[in-house]
C-alpha cells in the first residue's frame, strides 16, 4: 500500500464533569496511526457527538445537558483550530447525536432525554439559525425504566441524503423521514419506520457503501440488525439479527458505535462492558454478516470509534480510561492490530477524521 502524504486531524469529543475542558484536537500519522499530543481547541460543557460540514469548513458539537444546544464552530483550514460561530437551543434534553446534510444547508440533532429530533438551518457562513422544526417521538418500549417513553439516539441521512433516520432507543424503532433540503425540514414518510424486536434498544445506524444495506446496533439487546433499504420508498426491511458479544460472556455490557469499512467488505461495533470492537464480515452478494471475532479496545467503555478516511485505521474512544487508541486494520481480513499509539483524552466520547 503506498504512503499517504499530509496529517489527518483527529476532534475528540468529551463529558466535561471532570477534567475535560471540552473539545480536542490530535494528528495521526496516515501511514502509521501515530497521534500527537492532544490539545484542547474549544470549551463546551459536554461536548458528546461531533459533526462534520462539507469539505471539513465546519464543525457542530452537541452540547449536552438538561438545557442542550447545538454549538457551530469555523475550522481553520491551515492549523485546525476552532473559531466559535454561534449556538441555538435544541429545544430538547440531552442531545446526543448530530448530522449534517451533505448540501451543508440543514444539522439535524436527536434529544436522549426528551424523545425528540430537532432541525435547524445552516447559514453560508456555517451559523446555526433557530431550530425550525421539532419532531416529538411517542409510545413506549418493553422494558419498564429504559423504554417508559422515546429516546431518539441518533439520526443518520440516506446515501442519497433524500432520508433520515432517527434511531429510538425507548420505542425499539427507526423513524423515517423524507428530507427538504432547500426548507431544511424532515417530512413524514411512508413507511413511517422500521420496527425491531422488543427491548432491543436501537442506538445508532451505518449505511453500506453500495447502497442496498444498512445495519442497526442495538444498545440493550448487544445486536446488530442488517435490512435492506429500498432507495425509492426510504424503508427498511430486515432480513438478519446477529449478537455483538461473543458465546458464553456472561457480564453487564451495552452496544454503543457501529462502522462499515468504506471498502464495504467488513463492519465493526463497539461492546462497552465486554470493552471490545465486534468484527464483522459483510457478504458482497447478500449484506449478511459473519463474526470475525473480537478486539480488546485497551481501555474501559468504548463509547465511539470511528475509521481513518482511507478505512487503513481505526481509533477506539475509551469513554472511562481516558484513551484513544489507535489499531491497524487489516484490508483483506479487516482484522485490528493495535499501532502501538495511544492519546490521553479525559472522558472521551466521540473521535471525527477532518483530512487537512
Amino acid at each position: 500500500m503506498s504512503n499517504q502524504t499530509g496529517e489527518i486531524r483527529v476532534y475528540v469529543g468529551t463529558y466535561t464533569g471532570g477534567a475535560s475542558k471540552g473539545i480536542y484536537l490530535c494528528r495521526m500519522d496516515p501511514n502509521t496511526g501515530a497521534l500527537s499530543e492532544p490539545e484542547a481547541v474549544a470549551e463546551l460543557v459536554n461536548p458528546s457527538f461531533l459533526a462534520i460540514g462539507p469539505a471539513g469548513r465546519w464543525l457542530f458539537a452537541a452540547g449536552e445537558r438538561r438545557e442542550s444546544a447545538a454549538c457551530a464552530f469555523a475550522i481553520d483550514p491551515a492549523t485546525g483550530a476552532l473559531e466559535p460561530l454561534n449556538d441555538r437551543p435544541s429545544r430538547g434534553g440531552s442531545l446526543c447525536h448530530l448530522a449534517v446534510h451533505r448540501g451543508g444547508r440543514m444539522l439535524i440533532g436527536a434529544n436522549y432525554g426528551s424523545g425528540n429530533v430537532t432541525v435547524w438551518p445552516i447559514g453560508p457562513d456555517g451559523r446555526l439559525g433557530e431550530a425550525g422544526q421539532v419532531i416529538q417521538h411517542e409510545g413506549s418500549g418493553a422494558h419498564p425504566k429504559r423504554q417508559a417513553g422515546p429516546h431518539a439516539h441518533s439520526v443518520t441521512f440516506s446515501p442519497d441524503a433524500r432520508f433520515a433516520y432517527a434511531a429510538d432507543l425507548g420505542i425499539d424503532k427507526v423513524m423515517i423521514y423524507r428530507v427538504d433540503a432547500v426548507g431544511a425540514r424532515l417530512e413524514p414518510n411512508d413507511p413511517p419506520f422500521a420496527q425491531v424486536a422488543p427491548g432491543s434498544g436501537p442506538r445508532h445506524m451505518a449505511f453500506h457503501p453500495g447502497r442496498k444495506w444498512a445495519y442497526l446496533i442495538n444498545e440493550m439487546g448487544n445486536t446488530i440488525t442488517a435490512f435492506g433499504w429500498d432507495g425509492e420508498s426510504g424503508g427498511l426491511a430486515e432480513f438478519q439479527t446477529v449478537g455483538t458479544l461473543p458465546e458464553g460472556f456472561a457480564g453487564d455490557s451495552t452496544t454503543a458505535d457501529i462502522q462499515v469499512s468504506p471498502c464495504g467488505r467488513f463492519l465493526y461495533g463497539s461492546n462497552r462492558g465486554h470493552d471490545s470492537i465486534a468484527v464483522f464480515a459483510i457478504d458482497p452478494a447478500t449484506g449478511r454478516l459473519t463474526s470475525h471475532g473480537h478486539q480488546p479496545t485497551a481501555g474501559r467503555t468504548p463509547r465511539n470509534f470511528a475509521l481513518s478516511p482511507a478505512g487503513r485505521f481505526l481509533l477506539a474512544a475509551n469513554q472511562d480510561s481516558d484513551n484513544l487508541v489507535s489499531f491497524a486494520l487489516d484490508p483483506d481480513a479487516g482484522t485490528l492490530t493495535p499501532t502501538g499509539s495511544e492519546a490521553a483524552v479525559p472522558k472521551p466520547v466521540c473521535v471525527k477524521f477532518v483530512t487537512a
